[in-house]
């Protein structure tokens, strides 16, 4: 309760550093000025912070040798073994070890993202500095849309690449097109099947997007009116107490999606997977 409760106090202070905008924490920023047409942005730098993270970490957990892991490796190793059993293996069989390592990578990429993307680091950034700007440090990576759409561009190749390096190219394409439709259907397979290979992974990439920067918009909006009402004056503390506490209980719902569009994600990734590399031969 305590550290939803500095969340929120977290989510507020960072709403009146960058100016009383409820959006700020949602929307992307520049960080610094542009070099040849492109500039540093906050979602950018949290996608960098990740993948530090994860290459730090990881390999630390991975390190110990303990019989029974304990900590933040027993936490690790449990995740680990939900995707590995519960999600690739009914649907890869024998392939499942071949592609696990892709599909660990693709969660805990948009795990780590999704949480970081509720602490309020511009927050703790500007309570240290007078510079407003420093306010917009932070955010959801996966808020983004050029974030998701680049994990799915990765999830597309992840596909076809892993569908012919199994069955080999003419062999995965020829089954990828036709499957075992009579070859006068052609003129209507093609089509299809070329449309459903750009639809997959941007479905992937919509929908993470989406979902996540409606929960961030929900509540910067809670938060938002609990500065409004601050700013009126005394007699409106009890919508700023509400706004806080509500923004408390909605936190601990977007600690759930965090988790929940990282699993959905890998999941119908692994789906898409299974379709190319497990074919019915019978």
């Amino acid at each position: 309760m305590t550290a939803l409760l500095a969340l929120g106090s977290g989510w507020t202070s960072g709403i009146v550093a960058a100016g009383g905008d409820p959006m700020s924490h949602v929307l992307p920023h520049k960080l610094g000025p542009e070099i040849f047409g492109l500039a540093l942005r906050n979602h950018i730098f949290m996608l960098f912070v990740t993948m530090v993270l994860l290459l730090i970490f990881v390999p630390l957990a991975a390190r110990k040798k303990d019989i029974i892991p304990k900590g933040f490796r027993n936490f690790l190793e449990a995740l680990m073994q939900v995707i590995r059993e519960q999600v690739a293996r009914p649907v890869l069989g024998k392939k499942t070890d071949t592609f696990i390592p892709y599909l660990w990578t693709f969660f805990f990429t948009i795990l780590l993202a999704n949480l970081l993307g509720m602490i309020p680091l511009g927050a703790m950034v500007s309570g240290i500095s007078a510079d407003k700007a420093l306010a917009h440090w932070g955010g959801t990576a996966t808020g983004n849309i050029s974030v998701t759409v680049g994990l799915g561009i990765a999830a597309f190749f992840l596909i076809h690449v892993g569908g012919m390096a199994v069955h080999g190219v003419g062999g995965y394409w020829k089954y990828f097109f036709f499957g075992h439709a009579p070859a006068f259907l052609a003129p209507l397979m093609i089509p299809l099947e070329l449309a459903g290979a750009a639809v997959k992974p941007a479905a992937l990439a919509v929908r993470l997007c989406a979902n996540m920067t409606a929960g961030h918009i929900i509540l910067a909006v809670l938060i938002g009116f609990g500065v409004a009402a601050a700013k009126l004056g005394g007699g409106y503390l009890g919508v700023t107490a509400a706004s806080v506490l509500g923004a408390m209980v909605f936190s601990v719902l977007e600690v759930f999606v965090a988790f929940l569009q990282a699993y959905i994600f890998t999941f119908l990734l692994t789906l898409f997977l299974g379709a190319a590399v497990i074919h019915d031969h019978h």
